[in-house]
């Protein structure tokens, strides 16, 4: 986990929507993030520490309006936590290496997993192949 200090340093350098979404919990909106229909090969990673995450061929088109993946690089690199916020019970998922919020994890996804992590663009950055 990173420190207070390395965190504030981080917060000064992502744009409002990275930090709201990462440090705040919040939730870019729908349609408009940047890997939304980035189709390149290569590694999706954290924003704030780099981690890899995802990799472009378990992303998939979910039609929700985020990226979807059907699995991560490693499930050690992800944290899963139960989230009951707005009234709603769902899997929040967070960069198991600085902590910070990526989004949420359904089951509702393809097969071979059949579940959606369901990212913010604004907590990744995209390594191409």
């Amino acid at each position: 986990m990173l420190t207070k200090e390395e965190m504030e340093k981080l917060k000064a350098k992502l744009d409002k929507e990275a930090v709201n979404v990462c440090f705040f919990k919040g939730t870019e909106a729908p349609f408009t993030g940047k890997y939304l229909n980035n189709h390149e090969d290569g590694t999706y990673q954290c924003v704030v520490c780099g981690a890899s995450l995802f990799k472009s061929d378990t992303k998939f088109e979910s039609g929700t309006g985020w990226p979807s993946f059907f699995q991560p690089v490693s499930k050690d690199n992800i944290k899963e936590e139960t989230d009951r916020s707005f009234g709603m019970t769902r899997t929040e998922v967070s960069c198991a290496n600085c902590g910070v919020h990526l989004g949420h994890m359904f089951d509702d996804g393809p097969r071979p997993t059949g579940q959606r992590y369901c990212i913010n663009s604004a907590a990744l950055q995209f390594k191409a192949a």
